[in-house]
């Protein structure tokens, strides 16, 4: 993140290629996302597992944990490129540990007997991203001293204290546990912003990178809703009821897709090439790394939800309140992320958009008491006039 003068003075040449206005997502960030896949599908495993309103905000807090790990990356892959070997040596032990806390979050509030205390690896991890997060940071840093000094201070005030509460949990275990780990993910969260007043110190230095970086994590998550779909009828025989129902649930991620991206994407690049320097900066915090976790967050949810009603695609009885809750919640997660992300971005007020986001959050009632097939069609019919009333309403403004 950039202060327009603050750093200017301070700034000599790197040992290491800083990021300019044309550099895009290298192929090595791509990999590194695969083990983010991986993860995904542990935290629905993990949401899946416990069936509870408690298991799904304890799963949320991991997803949150990753997820700001993730972010890390992006923003350091924005000062300096992938595609040089000390971040590709760094990066490639950062997927390690990451794909050590996907490996474990099973384990992460109820640890198993027999080999290492689960909820201690994940944090010992995690940990361990977040140390070559920074170290790496500095190096790509090298040379100006305003963006090092803003590295190390939000790491002083955000990262540390998080980290040493997250081991604290682990440790102490039981139920204090979640409550712990949510504290220290929300410490992280509200001091790595207070320390970025104004943009800090920060630089953006590609608009094209960084939208396209986020852009390819919702695809992640995408992929997810669409990985439920098989989990759910896989060791089934094909049916006619499985079938409509794949059909259905695909025809939801697709409008899923159009929602982000044929209607708020491409404006969010727009809005980052209009500002320059801190604004620039600021925008990118706001509207990307922290609303883009609720919409990466809907999609998992209503993965979820997706997963629940295939399981159950040809049964007459209800859907039940779990897979209700999690579908409809997780659409009107994600329905009011993308709106307020395009807000931000600065597309018009998306009251139709909110609109649908309150429709389908009211409807949990109902869609628990109808048969899965019936909530997939309500669902799908809900996106889908949204879409198409956007569009009419598109048209209609000069």
């Amino acid at each position: 993140m950039h202060d327009d003068n603050a750093g200017a003075s301070s700034i000599r040449p790197s040992r290491v290629r800083t990021a300019d206005a044309s550099s895009r997502v290298t192929t090595f960030e791509l990999f590194f996302d695969l083990v983010y896949v991986f993860a995904f599908t542990q935290v629905s495993r993990l949401m899946a597992d416990t069936h509870s309103t408690l298991g799904i905000l304890q799963a949320l807090t991991v997803l949150g944990l990753l997820w700001w790990t993730w972010c890390a990356y992006s923003w350091l892959a924005n000062q300096a490129p992938a595609d040089q070997t000390v971040l590709r040596i760094g990066m490639g032990v950062a997927m390690i540990a990451v794909f050590i806390v996907a490996l474990v979050i099973p384990e992460a509030y109820d640890d198993l007997p027999g080999g290492w205390p689960g909820p201690l690896v994940l944090v010992l991890a995690y940990t361990l991203v977040r140390l070559v997060h920074t170290a790496l940071y500095l190096v790509a840093a090298d040379g100006d001293r305003a963006l090092q000094a803003q590295v190390l201070r939000t790491q002083a005030v955000a990262m540390a204290p998080a980290a040493i509460t997250l081991i604290v949990g682990a440790i102490v275990g039981g139920p204090a546990q979640t409550w712990i780990w949510l504290a220290a993910f929300l410490w992280d969260v509200v001091f790595t912003y207070a320390s970025s007043r104004g943009g800090g110190g920060w630089r953006l230095n590609s608009t094209a990178h960084w939208a396209e970086r986020y852009g390819l994590v919702v695809i992640l998550a995408l992929g997810e809703s669409i990985v439920a779909i098989g989990v759910g009828v896989a060791r089934e025989p094909i049916d006619g009821a499985i079938t409509v129902g794949a059909v259905l649930a695909v025809t939801l991620a697709i409008l899923l897709w159009w929602a982000y991206f044929a209607r708020v994407s491409a404006a969010g690049e727009h809005a980052l090439e209009r500002r320059a320097d801190a604004a620039r900066v600021v925008l990118a915090r706001d509207a990307y790394t922290y609303v883009h976790f609720g919409i990466v967050a809907g999609v998992i949810l209503a993965a979820l939800g997706v997963e629940e009603a295939m399981a159950h695609i040809g049964d007459v009885e209800p859907f039940g309140w779990f897979g209700a809750s999690a579908l409809g919640a997780g659409l009107a997660v994600y329905l009011a992320s993308t709106g307020l992300f395009g807000r931000v971005v600065d597309l018009p007020w998306p009251v139709i958009r909110i609109v649908a986001a309150l429709v389908l959050a009211a409807s949990v009632p109902a869609l628990a008491a109808l048969a899965a097939m019936w909530v997939l069609v309500i669902v799908v019919a809900v996106l889908a006039v949204m879409l198409v009333l956007e569009s009419v309403g598109a048209r209609e403004r000069p």
